[in-house]
């Protein structure tokens, strides 16, 4: 879904701004819902912008924009939109002025950036995009949060939006269900499903496989957390670096075998709990060899994830995140 808008709320081209305020288009990237949902509320609750440029284009000022937030964050726990509404428009600070005819000067909307999210998740000082994709995943709407995902990854990079953006908001959910009786299962699955996709569509082909360039990726036997894996996978891609990806819970035989038959320069481990991570066996796959008599190599094994905290050894690298991951594998390719 084009989250633009239709064509009485479109960008300018000039930072989206003909008479002040922000556009359609701009708030609903903000709130994380479609420019429909926010025209519909215009109409049917009174929940408009104070001012139209030229009497048409909908140009929402900093009090608007804190009416819908307001808006979001009733609707996002089940009330009604009539309800919500009412109550929105009733908050203090958040009554509606008369709307102007004509373009009117508008306070300097809130610059992009970081900033707390009033979402009911306690996201935190943040990236701005997180409160959009945050309120997107809480009301379930699969498009806007697509177009949102998409839109991070394309602004800042595949390692930057999943560091800075996603990975915040993954946190604040699997927070708000541990905190709230597990009533919010369903939206960290709902939003892990989509960042899932969203890697997928931006990750470029796996490149053709180049002697000794390889990098296996896996969960340990029992782990089946594969998302960060598949970050990484999109982010070797990216730098053309062919990928082998097994994702989780690998048995152990399974595991060796296909180090055996791949090769590879490097082999990442994942464990999200220290109950899965076994030293061991990361131990044993690094100790594998192939190539011919006086040429044998052996694979750089990366330890990843919070499962192996504590569980490092010499020759076993456990990078802190998703860039030290990218430039460890690039090195043992490289080099």
């Amino acid at each position: 879904m084009d989250m633009r808008g239709d064509d009485d709320d479109d960008d300018d081209g000039a930072g989206g701004r003909r008479g002040g305020g922000l556009t359609t288009g701009e708030v609903a990237r903000r709130l994380g819902v479609a420019p429909t949902t926010i025209r519909s509320w215009d109409r049917r609750y009174g929940l408009g912008p104070a001012a139209r440029d030229g009497g048409r284009h909908r140009r929402w000022t900093a009090r608007d924009l804190a009416r819908l937030e307001r808006m979001c964050a009733l609707t996002a726990t089940g009330l009604p939109p009539a309800e919500a509404a009412r109550l929105a428009l009733d908050e203090p600070g958040t009554d509606t002025p008369p709307r102007a005819e004509g373009p009117a000067a508008a306070p300097r909307p809130p610059a992009r950036g970081r900033g707390r999210a009033g979402t009911g998740l306690r996201l935190g000082d943040v990236r701005q995009e997180c409160k959009g994709v945050a309120r997107a995943a809480l009301r379930l709407d699969a498009a806007a949060l697509d177009a949102l995902l998409k839109a991070a990854i394309e602004e800042h990079g595949l390692v930057a939006a999943w560091t800075e953006v996603i990975v915040p908001t993954l946190q604040a959910v699997g927070r708000k269900w541990e905190s709230s009786g597990e009533r919010y299962v369903e939206v960290e699955h709902f939003l892990s499903w989509h960042v899932s996709g969203a890697l997928r569509r931006h990750a470029p082909p796996v490149p053709a496989d180049r002697p000794g360039a390889v990098t296996v990726l896996a969960c340990v036997p029992a782990e089946n957390h594969t998302l960060p894996l598949e970050v990484l996978a999109a982010a070797l891609a990216e730098r053309n670096l062919p990928v082998r990806m097994f994702g989780g819970a690998l048995p152990v035989e399974s595991l060796v075998a296909a180090v055996r038959r791949t090769g590879p320069a490097a082999v990442g481990l994942w464990a999200q709990s220290r109950t899965t991570a076994s030293r061991p066996l990361a131990q044993h796959v690094s100790g594998i060899e192939w190539g011919v008599r006086g040429a044998r190599r052996k694979p750089l094994v990366l330890t990843l994830g919070p499962g192996w905290a504590g569980q490092t050894a010499p020759g076993l690298p456990h990078p802190s995140g998703l860039a030290e991951a990218v430039t460890a594998v690039e090195s043992a390719v490289r080099g």
